[in-house]
Protein backbone atom coordinates (compact mmCIF):
# COMPACT_ATOMS: atom_id res chain seq x y z
CA UNK A 1 0.00 0.00 0.00
CA UNK A 2 1.41 3.51 -1.11
CA UNK A 3 0.75 7.21 0.29
CA UNK A 4 -0.33 9.78 -2.41
CA UNK A 5 2.05 10.76 -4.89
CA UNK A 6 2.41 13.96 -4.07
CA UNK A 7 1.61 15.97 -1.42
CA UNK A 8 -2.47 16.87 -0.66
CA UNK A 9 -2.29 21.36 -2.05
CA UNK A 10 -3.53 22.07 0.70
CA UNK A 11 -0.61 21.03 2.43
CA UNK A 12 1.25 22.49 -0.72
CA UNK A 13 -0.34 25.66 -0.23
CA UNK A 14 0.20 25.79 3.41
CA UNK A 15 3.74 25.68 3.63
CA UNK A 16 4.21 27.71 0.26
CA UNK A 17 3.36 31.07 2.01
CA UNK A 18 6.35 30.89 3.72
CA UNK A 19 9.05 29.80 0.97
CA UNK A 20 11.00 32.59 -0.57
CA UNK A 21 11.36 32.97 -4.50
CA UNK A 22 14.75 31.38 -4.16
CA UNK A 23 13.44 28.32 -2.03
CA UNK A 24 10.65 27.89 -4.81
CA UNK A 25 13.82 27.95 -7.66
CA UNK A 26 15.42 25.38 -5.57
CA UNK A 27 12.90 23.28 -4.88
CA UNK A 28 11.68 23.06 -8.84
CA UNK A 29 15.19 22.62 -9.53
CA UNK A 30 15.98 19.46 -7.12
CA UNK A 31 15.12 16.16 -7.15
CA UNK A 32 13.65 15.92 -3.73
CA UNK A 33 10.72 17.64 -5.47
CA UNK A 34 10.48 14.80 -7.81
CA UNK A 35 10.73 12.13 -5.32
CA UNK A 36 8.60 9.28 -5.31
CA UNK A 37 6.34 8.70 -2.01
CA UNK A 38 8.20 6.93 0.67
CA UNK A 39 4.83 4.92 0.69
CA UNK A 40 3.14 2.84 3.44
CA UNK A 41 3.69 -0.60 4.82
CA UNK A 42 0.94 -3.58 5.51
CA UNK A 43 1.07 -3.40 9.47
CA UNK A 44 0.70 -0.01 10.44
CA UNK A 45 0.59 1.85 14.32
CA UNK A 46 -0.88 5.25 15.05
CA UNK A 47 0.52 7.32 17.76
CA UNK A 48 -0.85 10.30 18.98
CA UNK A 49 1.63 12.57 20.29
CA UNK A 50 1.01 15.17 23.55
CA UNK A 51 -2.83 15.47 22.96
CA UNK A 52 -2.95 16.47 26.68
CA UNK A 53 -4.98 19.72 28.44
CA UNK A 54 -1.74 21.31 28.73
CA UNK A 55 -1.50 21.47 25.27
CA UNK A 56 -4.76 22.56 24.36
CA UNK A 57 -6.08 24.50 27.17
CA UNK A 58 -9.42 24.66 28.52
CA UNK A 59 -11.99 26.34 27.89
CA UNK A 60 -11.36 26.19 24.29
CA UNK A 61 -11.06 29.92 22.91
CA UNK A 62 -8.35 31.17 20.83
CA UNK A 63 -4.73 30.75 21.22
CA UNK A 64 -3.78 34.12 22.62
CA UNK A 65 -6.38 33.90 25.28
CA UNK A 66 -5.46 30.06 25.38
CA UNK A 67 -1.77 31.02 26.16
CA UNK A 68 -2.61 33.58 29.27
CA UNK A 69 -3.83 31.14 31.18
CA UNK A 70 -2.23 28.10 29.58
CA UNK A 71 1.23 29.10 28.48
CA UNK A 72 2.11 26.22 26.57
CA UNK A 73 -1.55 25.79 24.74
CA UNK A 74 -2.21 25.58 21.24
CA UNK A 75 -6.00 27.23 21.54
CA UNK A 76 -8.08 26.33 18.81
CA UNK A 77 -6.12 25.49 16.11
CA UNK A 78 -4.91 22.90 18.45
CA UNK A 79 -8.80 21.50 19.45
CA UNK A 80 -9.88 21.83 15.69
CA UNK A 81 -7.23 19.14 14.76
CA UNK A 82 -8.50 16.84 18.23
CA UNK A 83 -12.25 17.14 16.82
CA UNK A 84 -10.39 15.56 13.04
CA UNK A 85 -8.88 13.70 14.95
CA UNK A 86 -11.41 11.44 17.26
CA UNK A 87 -12.98 9.63 14.41
CA UNK A 88 -10.20 9.06 12.95
CA UNK A 89 -8.78 6.96 15.80
CA UNK A 90 -12.13 5.48 15.74
CA UNK A 91 -11.30 4.64 11.98
CA UNK A 92 -8.36 3.27 12.91
CA UNK A 93 -9.49 1.07 16.12
CA UNK A 94 -12.18 -0.01 13.15
CA UNK A 95 -9.72 -1.51 11.10
CA UNK A 96 -7.77 -3.84 13.89
CA UNK A 97 -4.68 -1.07 13.97
CA UNK A 98 -3.88 -0.34 17.84
CA UNK A 99 -3.56 3.35 18.56
CA UNK A 100 -0.15 4.60 20.60
CA UNK A 101 -0.78 6.98 22.74
CA UNK A 102 2.70 8.91 24.31
CA UNK A 103 2.08 12.40 27.01
CA UNK A 104 4.50 14.07 28.99
CA UNK A 105 5.57 13.23 32.49
CA UNK A 106 4.96 15.96 35.09
CA UNK A 107 7.10 19.25 35.45
CA UNK A 108 9.53 17.72 38.12
CA UNK A 109 10.61 14.75 36.28
CA UNK A 110 12.56 17.19 34.12
CA UNK A 111 12.50 20.08 32.28
CA UNK A 112 13.64 19.14 28.72
CA UNK A 113 10.50 20.54 27.17
CA UNK A 114 11.06 24.59 29.20
CA UNK A 115 14.07 27.04 28.94
CA UNK A 116 14.59 28.21 31.96
CA UNK A 117 11.84 30.71 33.37
CA UNK A 118 10.82 32.48 36.24
CA UNK A 119 8.94 30.07 38.90
CA UNK A 120 5.30 30.54 38.37
CA UNK A 121 2.83 29.53 41.66
CA UNK A 122 0.86 26.60 40.34
CA UNK A 123 -3.09 27.47 38.83
CA UNK A 124 -5.63 25.18 40.13
CA UNK A 125 -7.25 23.62 37.57
CA UNK A 126 -10.34 21.30 36.51
CA UNK A 127 -8.46 19.14 35.00
CA UNK A 128 -5.10 17.23 35.34
CA UNK A 129 -2.99 18.85 32.88
CA UNK A 130 -1.17 15.97 31.82
CA UNK A 131 -4.52 13.84 31.30
CA UNK A 132 -5.15 13.24 27.84
CA UNK A 133 -8.25 14.53 26.61
CA UNK A 134 -11.76 13.35 26.78
CA UNK A 135 -12.72 14.11 23.27
CA UNK A 136 -9.42 11.64 22.15
CA UNK A 137 -9.42 9.36 25.64
CA UNK A 138 -7.91 5.94 25.10
CA UNK A 139 -9.85 2.90 24.53
CA UNK A 140 -9.47 -0.56 25.56
CA UNK A 141 -6.54 -2.17 23.82
CA UNK A 142 -4.67 0.85 23.23
CA UNK A 143 -1.10 1.44 23.94
CA UNK A 144 -0.47 4.36 26.81
CA UNK A 145 2.75 5.54 27.51
CA UNK A 146 4.44 8.80 29.05
CA UNK A 147 7.72 10.14 27.71
CA UNK A 148 10.46 12.29 29.31
CA UNK A 149 11.96 13.73 26.29
CA UNK A 150 10.48 14.99 22.94
CA UNK A 151 10.81 11.62 20.81
CA UNK A 152 8.91 8.87 21.56
CA UNK A 153 11.26 6.65 21.31
CA UNK A 154 13.93 8.54 23.96
CA UNK A 155 13.65 5.97 26.71
CA UNK A 156 10.46 4.33 26.20
CA UNK A 157 9.65 0.64 24.99
CA UNK A 158 8.14 2.06 21.01
CA UNK A 159 10.86 0.49 19.04
CA UNK A 160 10.68 -2.89 21.13
CA UNK A 161 6.67 -2.60 20.68
CA UNK A 162 7.26 -2.11 17.18
CA UNK A 163 9.67 -4.81 16.23
CA UNK A 164 7.93 -6.98 18.72
CA UNK A 165 4.43 -6.40 16.79
CA UNK A 166 6.00 -6.79 13.60
CA UNK A 167 4.81 -2.97 12.85
CA UNK A 168 6.43 -1.38 9.62
CA UNK A 169 4.56 2.39 9.06
CA UNK A 170 3.45 4.67 12.26
CA UNK A 171 1.03 6.62 11.33
CA UNK A 172 1.60 10.13 13.83
CA UNK A 173 -0.96 12.75 14.78
CA UNK A 174 -0.33 15.12 17.74
CA UNK A 175 1.38 18.44 18.55
CA UNK A 176 3.66 20.13 18.48
CA UNK A 177 4.67 19.25 14.71
CA UNK A 178 7.89 21.46 14.67
CA UNK A 179 8.89 19.68 18.12
CA UNK A 180 7.58 16.09 19.91
CA UNK A 181 5.86 15.25 16.14
CA UNK A 182 9.04 16.18 14.32
CA UNK A 183 11.43 14.57 16.73
CA UNK A 184 9.48 11.31 16.63
CA UNK A 185 9.34 11.29 12.64
CA UNK A 186 13.02 11.80 12.51
CA UNK A 187 13.74 8.85 14.76
CA UNK A 188 11.16 6.57 13.77
CA UNK A 189 13.28 6.97 9.02
CA UNK A 190 16.48 6.64 11.63
CA UNK A 191 15.06 3.40 12.56
CA UNK A 192 14.16 2.01 8.83
CA UNK A 193 10.76 2.80 9.73
CA UNK A 194 7.84 4.00 6.95
CA UNK A 195 6.14 6.88 8.61
CA UNK A 196 3.12 8.96 7.64
CA UNK A 197 2.71 12.45 9.01
CA UNK A 198 -1.28 12.92 9.10
CA UNK A 199 -1.08 16.90 8.31
CA UNK A 200 -4.52 17.94 9.14
CA UNK A 201 -4.49 16.16 12.80
CA UNK A 202 -0.66 18.01 13.60
CA UNK A 203 -0.70 21.29 15.26
CA UNK A 204 1.25 24.09 16.93
CA UNK A 205 1.80 26.98 18.56
CA UNK A 206 3.31 29.11 15.97
CA UNK A 207 1.45 28.58 11.92
CA UNK A 208 4.85 29.09 10.78
CA UNK A 209 6.76 26.49 12.46
CA UNK A 210 3.82 24.29 11.39
CA UNK A 211 3.58 24.17 7.91
CA UNK A 212 7.71 24.98 7.49
CA UNK A 213 7.97 21.20 9.53
CA UNK A 214 5.13 19.73 7.43
CA UNK A 215 7.29 20.79 4.17
CA UNK A 216 10.55 19.42 5.49
CA UNK A 217 9.64 16.06 6.53
CA UNK A 218 7.26 15.34 3.52
CA UNK A 219 11.11 16.36 2.23
CA UNK A 220 12.84 14.00 3.78
CA UNK A 221 11.50 11.99 6.25
CA UNK A 222 7.59 10.76 5.96
CA UNK A 223 4.85 11.06 3.59
CA UNK A 224 2.52 13.99 4.55
CA UNK A 225 -0.93 13.01 3.86
CA UNK A 226 -4.30 14.17 4.87
CA UNK A 227 -7.08 12.45 7.83
CA UNK A 228 -9.05 11.07 4.71
CA UNK A 229 -5.67 9.21 2.44
CA UNK A 230 -4.87 8.01 5.85
CA UNK A 231 -8.39 6.90 6.49
CA UNK A 232 -8.33 5.10 2.94
CA UNK A 233 -5.20 3.47 3.43
CA UNK A 234 -6.11 1.49 6.55
CA UNK A 235 -9.63 0.81 5.21
CA UNK A 236 -7.62 -1.04 2.37
CA UNK A 237 -5.45 -2.73 4.71
CA UNK A 238 -8.65 -3.58 6.57
CA UNK A 239 -10.24 -5.16 2.70
CA UNK A 240 -6.38 -6.87 2.55
CA UNK A 241 -6.30 -9.22 5.84
CA UNK A 242 -9.87 -9.38 5.88
CA UNK A 243 -10.50 -7.70 9.14
CA UNK A 244 -14.60 -7.36 9.26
Amino acid sequence: MSAPKTADPVFEAGWAQYLTERDLTVLEATSWAKRAPFGFGSRPLVVAVDLYYAALGLPRTDIVSSVAEWPSSCGDRGWEAVDRTAPFLQAARGAGVRVAYFHATPPEYGRWNRKPAPALEPKPRAVDPNAIVEEVAPADGDIVLRKIGPSCFFETPLDTILRAGGYDTILVVGESTSGCVRSTVVDACSRGYRVGVIGDLCFDRFESSHWMSLFDLNQKYADVVTAEAATEYLRAGTRQRGVA
